[in-house]
């Protein structure tokens, strides 16, 4: 691949009133890619549709969240917020249809998803494009098995409890509880066999989480480094076995957030290293 593409519209983008930086990080980690040079091609998503929310979500809480008359993943009503939400879950999709096409790897640079049910959004979290993005590439005929490799620091217990509301038996799932220990060695040690798992998958949803960092507040047991071992692994390993790679960018809340900014400039290094 010439670039990794990189699907990101500033309608993505959000400023609620929380100490999460996820809502903006969409812009900041495209800038900094582009300050750095970084082989990248940015792609216009296509935003989803309530109805596509809607197949992972009851529809009722859609049209809540989307009408403003629900509090969102921030504790909030706010309708920049609401209105960026079609926008992070189309900015998946349209990277994993992406992936799809071109075989190998595409990127989308959105965060806020994991812990969003089926009729409730917190932690940051109002819809799980994981699962949006997965049932709408099933019903679309385009996938029939997708795998979720989500490693960020936190359990996707959204995912889990969607997956267990529509009786869903075609993704693998495997969240924060697969290394509960949080011990350096044998998740490095376990990653590649971890990733191999998914070989009888059409899709691999990559959550590339910089909160696993051992300096995050919020949790984390691995050094920059380690973050960037992690990385090439994933995308080496699932490579090597022929599966597509859609991955985000998931959590991370270290202060300044340039650290933030680093670890996932060092997962899109990662990325055009592997498939460059």
């Amino acid at each position: 691949m010439n670039c990794i593409d990189v699907y990101y519209s500033p309608k993505q983008v959000s400023c609620p009133d929380s100490s999460s930086p996820s809502p903006l990080k969409p812009a900041l980690v495209v800038a900094d890619w582009i300050a750095q040079g970084l082989p990248i091609r940015i792609m216009e998503p296509l935003p989803t549709s309530r109805e596509q929310i809607a197949l992972a979500h009851s529809s009722e809480y859609v049209d809540g969240i989307l009408n403003c008359e629900l509090m969102n993943g921030f504790r909030g009503r706010q309708k920049e917020v609401a209105d960026s939400l079609p926008w992070t879950c189309g900015s998946l999709l349209s990277a994993a249809r992406g992936t799809l096409s071109n075989g190998l790897v595409a990127c989308s640079p959105t965060s806020g998803f994991h812990h969003a049910g089926y009729e409730s959004g917190y932690g940051y979290c109002t819809f799980n494009g994981l699962m949006v993005t997965a049932v709408a590439l099933k019903l679309e005929g385009k996938v029939q098995r997708v795998g979720i490799l989500d490693c960020d620091q936190h359990y996707g217990d959204g995912t889990a409890e969607i997956m267990a509301a529509l009786n869903i038996d075609w993704i693998r799932h495997v969240s924060q509880e697969h290394w509960s220990l949080n011990e350096t060695a044998p998740f490095i040690d376990q990653l590649p066999n971890v990733v191999r798992s998914f070989a009888d998958c059409d899709l691999l949803i990559y959550q590339a989480g910089a909160d696993q960092h051992l300096k995050d507040p919020l949790g984390g047991f691995l050094t920059t480094a380690q973050l960037a071992e992690r990385d090439h692994i994933v995308f080496s390993v699932a490579k090597s076995i022929g599966i597509p790679v859609v991955w985000n960018l998931a959590g991370g809340y270290q202060e300044p957030l340039s650290h933030v900014l680093e670890i996932h400039r060092n997962t899109m290094l990662a990325c055009v290293v592997e498939y460059g």
